[in-house]
């Protein structure tokens, strides 16, 4: 069990729980970025330790948060999941701890009412689901699965086409269309009073951050439309992961001119330890400057 690597945000009357499935991950610059090498990354030596290596290796996280409000508790998100095969073999038959960290953290499956996937990507869909006696089986049972119509449309209309970045509809996806527990919704719908959906496409189509506001405090959980914070400071370079490049970075530069030098909490959904902090202007340039302890 990995209960070290809990961290929880309060926003007003809302409470937001990190729960880290693969914490730290460290990976080559390339696989973000086409053609760009440790020693382009390691330029923006803000981002050393804390989010890139001395060597120039950049740091992630995959990881998922719950929201929980006066009225409800929100899964954002729910990672990669055990007992699957994946594209990627790193995360393929994957046994983690997610679910004992999400119990640890006072929040067992059957205590959450509702699920909303920032979008339908294996590593934010993967928990939607369990293995139970070689059935996948829902694992939010008193759950609704809100997703984007925007977002299932496409999704649909990519794996017609044979888009192989769905292949795990069939596990992490199905099994609740099969359950009655999946809802659509609109891009710019409210989860609940304190919770609405920032319709932030390029990532996927139907993609959607997710914007808390409680008492006069706000913060952001990102979603992917981005991965590491340098790309706060360079949000128009072509990602390889962004079904749309070019609208993808007008996102990134769009929710940073909106963010920065604001008292927003961002949240980086794939941002590692400490995940948090702020948009904001250093020697000329939009940065993010985590939270401190």
């Amino acid at each position: 069990m990995a209960v070290s690597n809990i961290r929880q945000w309060q926003v007003g009357d809302v409470k937001v729980t990190r729960i880290v499935e693969v914490n730290s991950f460290v990976d080559d610059i390339g696989m973000l970025f086409a053609g760009s090498d440790a020693e382009w990354l390691k330029q923006y030596d803000w981002l050393i330790p804390t989010f890139t290596t001395p060597e120039g290796m950049m740091i992630i996280s995959f990881q998922a948060f719950v929201v929980e409000t006066p009225s409800h508790r929100i899964m954002i998100d729910t990672c990669i999941g055990s007992d699957r095969q994946r594209q990627f073999d790193v995360f393929s038959n994957m046994q983690s701890d997610f679910l004992d960290d999400l119990i640890a953290a006072g929040y067992p499956p059957e205590s959450i009412d509702t699920v909303f996937c920032t979008h339908m990507h294996f590593d934010h869909v993967g928990w939607n689901t369990q293995l139970v006696d070689g059935k996948w089986v829902p694992t939010f049972p008193n759950a609704r699965y809100l997703v984007a119509r925007t977002e299932f449309e496409s999704m649909q209309r990519l794996r017609a086409e044979g888009d192989t970045h769905y292949n795990h509809f069939d596990d992490a996806i199905k099994p609740v269309i099969d359950a009655g527990l999946m809802t659509l919704i609109e891009v710019g719908d409210s989860l609940c009073d304190e919770v609405t959906l920032e319709h932030t496409p390029g990532h996927t189509e139907g993609h959607c951050s997710v914007r808390i506001d409680s008492k006069g405090i706000s913060a952001i959980i990102t979603g992917d439309i981005m991965h590491h914070p340098v790309q706060i400071t360079v949000p128009e370079k072509e990602a390889n992961f962004d079904l749309e490049k070019t609208r993808a970075g007008q996102t990134r530069k769009d929710f940073v001119k909106r963010y920065i030098d604001q008292d927003v909490l961002v949240i980086g959904s794939h941002f590692c330890e400490p995940t948090a902090g702020h948009v904001v202007t250093s020697e000329g340039q939009p940065r993010f400057r985590e939270l401190k302890d």
